[in-house]
């Protein structure tokens, strides 16, 4: 435990020190690229254990983004207090209106979506595979649409006039304390629970493991941090719609776990990095040839080369140590034993 609250101090520490070298000494598209990845953590790090402690394929995290960030903005920029016997708002500004009602907020949001993620593991999963990628697809299209048709959250258009509460201190201290405990989730009797669950469903569950209801709790802790990112990207970005979260954006947090690789929290974290800033980088090659669609081009040509030479991806299913780290020192021999 003490250690575990090592880890949390030591992370919000780098976030504030984070931020102010982004507030004082990065211009704002680079810094934005920045509050981008730590976002990609949070999504990415809550999949992996659905994904890659569960063994479970998952593909509607972007549903489960969109369900925090549209509860979380609602609550920061339209709900106020009806009286029902004067039949008018009290309140002119919003309930949570200020910095100070951010945090709330965002808890709504994360709380929002556990409870979505509970209605939608219940039934499905006991579903595998296939199915159950076909299941929670079908979960985040029906929320897009929903979202779409309901003015009251603005329809197509989505929501505007969000305030900026997200700076980098929040979405790191976000990412520190997703990333802490989802540390702590995988090493303790449970994680370990949920990894015999991936390795063989019908063994753990002769040894006792109640897979179903493993795999239920995993899913709405992986939801609870998904709409805690949503409602992060809301307040960073300062407008939301339903195109933000249509099907692609489920797609691109697994290939984020594919990449670093399905188990790993390290190559959860460093395939998102890479795969939110590659695409930007690729956009100034584009602008120099002058050749549209070239960047989509070389960042998938870059992807299928890399699960052709290294198809369990970055890290396989290894976090990063400092064991690790020697053995990818050149000319560095192994001990004999």
């Amino acid at each position: 435990m003490l250690r575990t609250a090592g880890i949390l101090a030591a992370g919000l520490a780098a976030a504030f020190a984070l931020n102010l070298l982004v507030a004082n000494a990065i211009p704002p598209y680079p810094a934005l690229v920045i509050n981008l990845c730590g976002i990609s953590i949070i999504l990415a790090v809550s999949l992996n254990v659905i994904n890659g402690l569960t063994g479970q394929f998952s593909l509607g995290h972007a549903g489960f983004m969109a369900i925090g960030a549209y509860v979380s903005a609602y609550f920061t920029t339209t709900l106020r207090y009806f009286d029902p016997e004067a039949a008018r708002y009290i309140s002119q500004a919003p309930l949570l209106d200020g910095l100070w009602g951010f945090p709330l907020a965002l808890m709504a949001g994360g709380i929002a979506a556990a409870v979505a993620g509970l209605v939608v593991g219940i039934p499905t999963l006991r579903l595998k595979g296939d199915y159950l990628a076909i299941a929670t697809l079908g979960f985040g299209e029906i929320v897009t649409i929903l979202l779409a048709n309901f003015r009251q959250v603005g329809g197509t258009k989505g929501l505007t006039s969000i305030p900026g509460h997200a700076d980098t201190f929040w979405i790191y201290g976000a990412a520190s304390v997703c990333i802490t405990f989802s540390l702590f989730f995988q090493r303790s009797t449970f994680g370990r629970a949920l990894i015999a669950i991936r390795e063989n469903e019908l063994a753990a569950e002769v040894m006792g493991i109640g897979a179903a209801r493993m795999k239920v709790i995993a899913f709405i802790y992986g939801a609870f941090f998904a709409g805690i990112a949503g409602g992060l990207f809301a307040h960073l970005m300062l407008s939301i719609s339903p195109a933000n979260f249509g099907f692609m954006k489920s797609v691109e947090v697994v290939v984020m776990l594919v990449l670093g690789g399905l188990g790993s929290m390290t190559g959860a974290v460093v395939g998102a990095v890479i795969l939110t800033i590659l695409p930007e980088a690729l956009r100034d090659i584009e602008r120099e040839v002058n050749l549209s669609g070239l960047r989509m081009a070389l960042y998938a040509l870059i992807l299928i080369l890399l699960m052709l030479f290294r198809p369990q991806g970055i890290f396989g299913q290894r976090e990063l140590s400092l064991k690790l780290l020697r053995r990818l020192v050149p000319g560095r021999r192994k001990e004999s034993p």
